[in-house]
């Protein structure tokens, strides 16, 4: 029983560590074992230090930095844990959707996302992140950077969007991303579904 027991602990440990900034849960353990196991693997190796524990089931591999110390974890690698073991989609909201594509310098101070999991609030390094439930249609998009795109253009405005903002999509979106906004122009208000079909097909104007 030790050595199944030793065996998880090490498991555990290695895929922590092989996922250097990475973020996970319980949940992306399960294949090595029960839940009930899983559990006791993470806290054994956290009473040892060999990974830290950011959140309420949530564990990384601590990083340190020569100047700034402790790193915080990466806010969007705890997103994508808490995606994943929720089984959701998150998506930032207004402002800080905004900033995420260069469209704005605005920094929310109080970080807030819209997901299709239920509403909470995560307590991570001092801070606070707000995850507001929306309706799952609002939410619909397949894929993540339409649903960046349509939250930041609603932020702006539609009377605030002009070929500079389009211009700046184009270069901060990958082509893959541009190509995809076709595919969830139909969930889009109007005149932002105008605006997925220039930038998929490289217009700027």
């Amino acid at each position: 029983m030790r050595k199944h027991s030793d065996s998880i602990d090490a498991s555990t440990l290695d895929r922590i560590r092989s996922g250097a900034g990475r973020v996970f849960s319980p949940s992306d353990f399960l294949d090595l074992g029960t839940r009930a196991a899983v559990d006791q693997a993470l806290s054994r190796n956290c009473r040892a230090g060999q990974i830290r524990k950011v959140s309420r089931g949530l564990y990384d591999a601590p990083r340190d930095h020569v100047l700034l110390g402790r790193l915080a974890p990466d806010r969007n690698a705890l997103l994508d844990a808490v995606a994943r073991r929720d089984a959701a989609k998150i998506f930032s909201t207004g402002a800080h959707a905004a900033n995420a594509l260069g469209l704005s310098d605005q920094v929310p101070m109080r970080p807030f996302y819209l997901t299709t999991g239920r509403s909470r609030t995560i307590k991570v390094a001092g801070a606070d992140i707000q995850l507001k439930r929306a309706p799952a249609r609002y939410l619909a998009v397949k894929n993540h950077a339409s649903g960046v795109v349509i939250q930041a253009l609603r932020c702006l405005g539609r009377t605030n969007v002009n070929a500079d903002t389009i211009a700046t999509l184009r270069r901060n979106l990958p082509s893959a991303d541009r190509a995809a906004l076709l595919q969830d122009a139909h969930l889009a208000p109007g005149w932002i579904a105008d605006i997925f079909h220039r930038l998929a097909q490289g217009k700027t104007s």
